[in-house]
């Protein structure tokens, strides 16, 4: 099969790569279309030593599943973590914090820039019918934005932050906006306000910020420098999302946050089941954040689209 192929830091299109065999309980998926996140960004440059294929945005179909033949002709999303089933935290139902996971695309499990994958059938969410796929392709990154909710309640009075209106944020914007509260976004890029504008959500620029008004703060800009922004705009005793994965050590100063007892809530994937919902309904549209379409053996310049500031989703399209 064709794929992309990460490793020493270099990603290049393969025009022969071995279709992988799927063993007991998985599934043979047909990709139809997949999205370019910033972790695949980041992998590039070194943020975890992966080799192979990465990816782990997509929608497909299935095309064998020897153990469940039911699954087959099937359209699907997959959630990215392959766990053990054994371990301690797998039998406590905390399965994405297994301590043997693999990791879809990022971590010995090879992922989605490919025209097939492997995945377990319990990681498979099936597709409804009216929902297309570069809508549905969307799932995995909508999920993580939906993870917020599961770990928050937030009050129509509560004045909430995101920083970073990339590809995430702007989802977790709509997510968000869903539930009355006084939202403000920042956003340094003019279409990034321009899709906001479009939503009626708030935008405000960084130089008004610093002044510890807000309750909760979702930090989505894989910066540092995000973070230190977060600490100055939260107000004691209020909250922090981390939605970004920083490449290396990051110096903070933990003093500050000490003394105004501000809680750190990492936050990382999501319910796929809550994220294919909302798409089923409309009541989120990821239509707009699509900046481009490219074929697979375009993915090196995917890639680079991708990665010029302030892109929004590009797709690759097996």
């Amino acid at each position: 099969m064709r794929s992309l192929w990460l490793e020493n830091q270099k990603l290049e299109y393969r025009a022969q790569v071995p279709v992988p065999i799927p063993g007991e309980d998985e599934a043979l998926i047909k990709v139809r279309m997949a999205g370019v996140c910033s972790t695949d960004l980041e992998l590039v440059h070194g943020y975890y030593p992966f080799s192979g294929i990465p990816g782990h945005e997509f929608v497909g179909e299935v095309i064998n599943a020897s153990n469940d033949p039911s699954w087959i002709g099937k359209r699907v999303v997959g959630e990215i973590n392959i766990a053990c089933g054994v371990c301690d935290q797998c039998r406590s139902g905390f399965s994405r914090h297994c301590e043997w996971r693999k990791t879809l695309g990022i971590h010995d499990w090879d992922g989605v820039f490919a025209e097939y994958l492997v995945l377990p059938l319990n990681c498979l969410h099936e597709v409804p019918d009216h929902i297309p796929d570069n809508i549905a392709v969307f799932t995995e990154p909508l999920a993580a934005a939906c993870e917020i909710l599961e770990q928050i309640h937030l009050q129509p009075e509560d004045r909430v932050l995101i920083i970073g209106a990339g590809r995430l944020g702007q989802l977790i914007a709509q997510v968000l906006q869903g539930t009355g509260c006084v939202l403000e976004v920042v956003a340094r890029h003019s279409k990034q306000r321009e899709l906001l504008a479009n939503r009626k959500i708030d935008v405000i620029e960084e130089q008004c910020l610093g002044n510890k008004k807000y309750d909760v703060v979702i930090e989505a800009t894989g910066s540092s420098d995000g973070f230190l922004l977060a600490v100055k705009s939260i107000h004691p005793r209020g909250k922090i999302i981390l939605k970004s994965t920083y490449k290396g050590d990051m110096e903070v100063n933990f003093s500050k946050i000490v003394v105004d007892e501000i809680t750190l809530i990492g936050s990382r994937c999501g319910p796929f089941s809550t994220a294919l919902i909302l798409l089923a309904e409309g009541k989120v549209n990821p239509e707009p954040l699509i900046e481009a379409v490219y074929r697979l053996d375009q993915g090196t310049i995917a890639f680079k689209q991708a990665a010029m500031p302030g892109a929004l989703k590009v797709l690759i399209q097996p």
